[in-house]
């Protein structure tokens, strides 16, 4: 039954919103007007029709809502509830009216006779595939409960990665941009005060402090156009990236850096294990498991690394001989996995590698910030001493002159 979001004016002439489940447009506004109400807008919320149409009126939700939506239906179904009445409850749970609308417009779906699986896969852009072909594996093998169970797993963990990346990097770039701003207030407006003293006095100045004001000069003369030079430059990198083969040039090039290939090739290979054991845990066939996770391999040359492995596998190779070709992903991560093709337990050795590369990058990554904090510190300190010396030369060489 597709769901409607509605427009109305009440009978004390103020507007409401909301969302509303009816065969037809005018089905639900006859409801509206039994209710007392005016409406002014009906909008259908049914996710198929909106997908064939070519309208997209829902965009993304984040993890922690997904989370949220997948954690109440596995409680319910698991209580015996059927998985209609289990997304119309959830639906009534939530308290953002968008994911309201968008679990109403799934259980539209399910209550047309799609299945679960099926009705996700009409919203991509909300639940991508690798959450539907959880949910449909799940449906198949009679496992919805664990399904749903995996997949608020799999939405906490990325969730957690994410604000704790996040919080680790709140400081460094707010110490970078406290820094950045200090040295252009000094150079753009403090140091030519200052400096203004020694020229009109004619005194030859030392080649730091000429270079100091150089410096300052084009700050305040350029520095408009270096800043939007500089945001050109980012945009128009960006505008070339979509580029696909200059986007795979520039990955590939990334992967030859030291310290970036390593982080790299660390966080896309947990992000691909993780995935993929969860896919085959939940009974998602190998080969249609390996497509999906390579979608969440962000770098090009190791996302085509796990493409070609897919087909390596349907020609009969291991996935550790598929995955070990490339190079790109680390040793022990194709040990685990080869362990687990032998023990005939893949899947918990797949999320043993992506928890293994987890942990490493998790390191790395507290280690790199807590060396570039006092390495800025220092810079800084540098910088500023850079600025005084150029100050108080000429004042030492005026003493002299003086005496």
């Amino acid at each position: 039954m597709p769901a409607f979001e509605y427009v109305v004016l009440d009978d004390r002439g103020r507007t409401r919103t909301g969302v509303l489940q009816g065969e037809t447009p005018r089905y639900v506004r006859k409801r509206l007007r039994d209710l007392g109400w005016a409406p002014m807008s009906l909008r259908e919320l049914d996710a198929g029709a909106n997908r064939r149409r070519g309208i997209r009126i829902i965009h993304g939700i984040s993890n922690t809502d997904r989370a949220l939506v997948f954690r109440q239906l596995s409680t319910m179904v698991r209580a015996g509830v059927a998985v209609a009445d289990a997304l119309r409850l959830v639906a009534r749970q939530v308290t953002k009216g968008r994911l309201e609308r968008i679990m109403l417009g799934v259980h539209g779906r399910v209550v047309e006779g799609k299945s679960l699986g099926a009705s996700l896969a009409d919203l991509p852009h909300i639940f991508p595939e690798l959450y539907s072909a959880t949910v449909a594996a799940g449906e198949r093998t009679g496992h919805l409960v664990e399904a749903l169970d995996r997949l608020a797993d799999y939405a906490e963990q990325r969730q957690h990665l994410r604000q704790k990346t996040l919080m680790a990097l709140l400081y460094p770039v707010l110490l970078t941009a406290v820094a950045t701003l200090a040295v252009a207030g000094l150079l753009g407006y403090v140091v030519p005060e200052v400096v203004q003293v020694f020229v009109s006095i004619g005194q030859e100045l030392p080649w730091l402090t000429r270079a100091l004001i150089a410096v300052s000069g084009f700050l305040r003369q350029g520095g408009v156009w270096l800043l939007i030079g500089i945001i050109a430059i980012v945009v128009g990198f960006r505008y070339l990236l979509r580029v696909q083969e200059i986007r795979l040039k520039a990955h590939r090039a990334l992967l030859e850096l030291p310290l970036v290939s390593r982080i790299i090739r660390g966080m896309n290979a947990a992000r691909f294990l993780g995935t993929l054991g969860m896919l085959t845990a939940s009974a998602v066939p190998m080969l249609e498991a390996l497509r999906i996770a390579a979608s969440v391999v962000s770098n090009l040359p190791m996302r085509r690394i796990v493409e070609d492995a897919a087909r390596k596998v349907r020609e009969g190779s291991s996935l550790r001989a598929a995955l070990e070709r490339g190079g790109y992903f680390p040793p022990i991560a194709i040990q685990l996995v080869a362990s687990g093709e032998a023990s005939g337990e893949l899947d918990q050795m797949l999320q043993r590698a992506a928890a293994s590369q987890d942990r490493e990058m998790e390191t790395l990554l507290m280690v790199l910030l807590g060396l570039f904090e006092p390495l800025l510190i220092l810079l800084m300190g540098s910088v500023v001493l850079v600025i005084v010396l150029a100050i108080l030369l000429p004042i030492f060489e005026l003493n002299q002159l003086v005496k």
